[in-house]
């Protein structure tokens, strides 16, 4: 999955975020633009959607994530510190709702 690059002991994942879904989820893989489609509750107002992501991806990994670009676009790359990149790709596997790429 070219979403997910290495750097040093942290992931770095580029998400799609389509805001105002009925549940926070992983809902696959874009290949073509290369990112892992993230549904979320939260509408992109005042920060909101953003705390979310961090909150929801912290659960998710048990590992401390951090908004490394994006803050203000759909487009965004998080980063999730000391997580490897084959446990996170179980985690994408196993909560993800269109098992893709």
């Amino acid at each position: 999955m070219e979403a997910v690059k290495i750097m040093g002991d942290d992931l770095l994942v580029d998400i799609e975020v389509t805001p105002r879904s009925h549940h926070f989820g992983l809902a696959g893989y874009n290949a073509w633009r290369k990112t892992l489609e993230v549904k979320i509750k939260s509408p992109p107002i005042k920060g909101k959607a953003n705390k979310e992501i961090i909150k929801e991806f912290s659960q998710l990994t048990g590992c401390p994530v951090e908004l490394e670009s994006g803050l203000k676009s759909q487009q965004k790359t998080i980063r999730i510190r000391g997580m490897s990149k084959k446990d996170f790709l179980k985690i994408v596997d196993s909560h993800c709702e269109a098992k893709s790429g």
